[in-house]
């Protein structure tokens, strides 16, 4: 078997005026009592650090969160999964992570598939602060992380992935994704690493 074949890639960080985006750090994702939750209390506590070095910056900061508002949104979707039903409005599983220090400035997308970007107003939020490029966090790595990275720079954005601050149901698919994110879509750094190339 001939070995594999690695493209050359050039790192390229963050730009002048980057945004934090935090994907899905909501109770139903970083509670393993609900069936679509792990145990995330590493990645919640990265994304703290994150927010923190972000709000003292007063850099943008972006959180996302999945509900379903009627029966017909994500109709495939949610058929493919059953366990996205329970993201309804009424639900706790679709409140941000108590521990996530949010502030007045943060902004909140509300989101239907697994891009970030998707049939939101994220694009055009991240248009109207000038922002360059993306801090990409959250849950989970092999799903709504990933979509998001890809679409970031789908969408002309440099992308920039914390490894320690994100995370995965499944180990082995957390470890490939942010292998392959890095190869092909993203720079994956670690946190203090994302903090020093911050203004």
């Amino acid at each position: 078997m001939k070995p594999a074949k690695v493209l050359q890639r050039k790192p390229l960080g963050l730009g002048h005026q980057p945004a934090l985006v935090i994907v899905d750090v909501v109770n139903g994702f970083t509670d393993p009592a609900c069936p679509l939750g792990t145990d995330a209390d590493s990645v919640v506590t990265s994304n703290i650090t994150l927010m923190k070095a972000f709000h003292e910056r007063n850099l943008p900061v972006f959180l996302t969160t999945v509900i379903f508002r009627n029966e017909q949104q994500a109709r495939v979707f949610r058929d493919r999964l059953p366990a996205l039903e329970l993201l309804t409005p009424e639900s706790d599983w679709v409140k941000f992570d108590a521990r996530l220090p949010m502030i007045d400035s943060d902004i909140v997308i509300e989101k239907t598939h697994a891009s970030a970007f998707h049939g939101t107003t994220l694009g055009a939020q991240l248009e109207e602060v000038g922002v360059d490029s993306l801090v990409v966090t959250g849950l989970t790595t092999s799903g709504c992380v990933r979509a998001t990275a890809v679409d970031g720079l789908q969408n002309g954005y440099r992308v920039v992935v914390p490894r320690e601050a994100v995370g995965d149901r499944n180990h082995n698919a957390h470890d490939a994704n942010l292998y392959d994110l890095n190869a092909k879509y993203a720079d994956v750094l670690t946190v203090n690493e994302v903090i020093a190339q911050l203004l």
